[in-house]
């Protein structure tokens, strides 16, 4: 079934998601006022909550925004290490290493693709690690045919991958914190349920406090989850700040043009 939010603006999609959730407070608000439910009157209490509970979403997305900067590089730097071994196969051409090249060019450009299905979750962490020690064997296969130099330069972009690949792993399984978003979540929760007991005159007033001051709560703390995990491509219907696969996307089409360079008339494995 094709998620209806697929078709709506980027920007825009989280604040489709957060608007039934407003509704629905809203509904609330409007029901107990219906049946004077607003037990209690608004007081300069419920502005020091909103005031602790605006310390700490900023506490939380300081923390997240971090990783996700440090993120924005990650697809970028294992682009420029996967096109190492490409660039490397050149050279091996260059050298009348024919069927060694074609052998490395192909296994790079399979490993390109496995780690976009990786990114979507279609292939296992500890499947493309293994895919990345596949390496040793081309290694092991280009001593007697290369200086050491070459090799251990190939070598290094192996382990830099490998940790490129563990680090994007951690922040995509670990979450930022998860006492902070409980705190928030809880006292977030009892803000909204304290707005909608109290009594405002006039009653349009107490909507208007309901709509926005439930909205960014429930806006902020939807933002910070999506930015908790910028590798959540799995996830398309909830997710909306990934980062950006370009660098391997562009990576994969350079790949597909350099084909023919490597494999000539032989028929595409």
């Amino acid at each position: 079934m094709i998620n209806p939010l697929n078709k709506v603006s980027h920007k825009w999609k989280l604040t489709l998601q957060v608007i039934p959730v407003v509704a629905a407070l809203i509904a609330l608000k409007y029901i107990a006022h219906i049946f004077n439910l607003e037990l209690f009157s608004l007081s300069p209490l419920f502005g020091a909550v909103i005031s602790a509970t605006v310390f700490l979403i900023g506490f939380l997305i300081t923390g997240v925004i971090s990783d996700y900067k440090e993120s924005e590089k990650l697809p970028g730097e294992m682009a420029c290490s996967l096109e190492t071994f490409v660039d490397d196969s050149l050279v091996l051409k260059a050298n009348g290493q024919n069927e060694m090249a074609v052998s490395m060019y192909t296994y790079t450009n399979d490993t390109v693709s496995m780690i976009l299905d990786w990114f979507h979750k279609k292939t296992r962490t500890a499947e493309l690690l293994a895919r990345l020690s596949g390496y040793s064997e081309y290694f092991q296969k280009l001593e007697p045919l290369t200086q050491p130099n070459f090799i251990l330069r190939l070598k290094q972009e192996q382990s830099q991958l490998r940790r490129l690949i563990t680090r994007i792993h951690t922040i995509r399984e670990t979450s930022f914190n998860p006492a902070a978003y409980a705190i928030v979540e809880i006292i977030s929760g009892i803000l909204c349920i304290g707005l909608i007991f109290a009594k405002v005159e006039p009653a349009r007033e107490s909507m208007f406090f309901v709509a926005f001051v439930s909205f960014f709560l429930v806006y902020m703390i939807f933002l910070i989850k999506d930015f908790d995990n910028p590798f959540g491509y799995y996830a398309d219907d909830n997710v909306t700040e990934n980062i950006s696969l370009n660098p391997i996307n562009n990576l994969r089409d350079r790949l597909a043009n350099m084909r023919q360079t490597f494999i000539g008339q032989e028929q595409a494995r």
